[in-house]
């Protein structure tokens, strides 16, 4: 008697675990297989850049030899302090490395030259120090790029946006055919792919026969947050 019911219950647990995955399974499939609409919404934004990187090149070549790069170098230090900059945290060494480069001429003459990276905040700062070290006599500046500081920030709050206009949209596609929306059943991030950043490729500055500071003009940066969101049909 003993036996007979441990095999009975050995039955009722193998034929509870076969249901029991069954019907995982099929509720899988109906979530799966439900009416849904699928839509994609993207918004878009263009904000000024606000933290703006020039590659500077002090060189004894500008001077024809008159003026050495560590004079050079300490002029510039001095003219960008008397224009506010703080030099400890925006203006680093570049891509030449901290050693001098040199470069030869004749067998004789050696002249060097010294990169600098020099981190700005706006397009009026950038015109005050293109004008200020063209006084000095250094002009070999170039853009190196544009950044906005708050840019997950932004992101964050496109990709908000984005989604709430999909779910609008779809909704009134819905009601078109007489149903009802229901809730969101899967949510695609495009990013990196469909975030772009268009900087600008040169310095631009609107000049000014007087001597007033340059006004820098650059591009904005666009910003672009964009979902595909399949929402249920009920």
């Amino acid at each position: 008697m003993k036996h007979k019911f441990f095999i009975l219950g050995i039955s009722i647990f193998l034929i509870a675990s076969v249901i029991f995955p069954l019907q995982v399974a099929a509720q899988q499939k109906n979530f799966i297989d439900q009416p849904f609409l699928e839509t994609t919404a993207s918004v878009d934004t263009l904000v000024v850049p606000d933290r703006i990187y020039l590659n500077i090149l002090i060189s004894e070549a500008d001077t024809k030899g008159r003026i050495s790069v560590e004079e050079l170098e300490n002029r510039m230090a001095a003219k960008l302090k008397s224009l506010g900059i703080d030099l400890d945290t925006q203006l680093s060494l570049g891509d030449l490395g901290s050693d001098f480069k040199k470069y030869f001429l004749r067998k004789t003459d050696i002249q060097k030259e010294k990169a600098f990276k020099l981190l700005l905040y706006d397009g009026l700062t950038v015109g005050k120090v293109l004008q200020g070290l063209e006084t000095i006599g250094i002009s070999n500046i170039s853009l190196d790029k544009t950044e906005y500081s708050q840019m997950g920030a932004l992101k964050l709050k496109l990709k908000v946006r984005a989604i709430i206009q999909a779910r609008k949209q779809a909704s009134k596609l819905v009601e078109a055919i007489g149903q009802n929306l229901g809730k969101a059943i899967h949510v695609q991030d495009f990013e990196p792919n469909f975030i772009t950043l268009r900087g600008v490729s040169a310095l631009r500055a609107k000049a000014d026969e007087s001597f007033e500071p340059l006004d820098v003009e650059f591009n904005k940066i666009k910003v672009e947050g964009r979902l595909n969101v399949k929402f249920a049909i009920e």
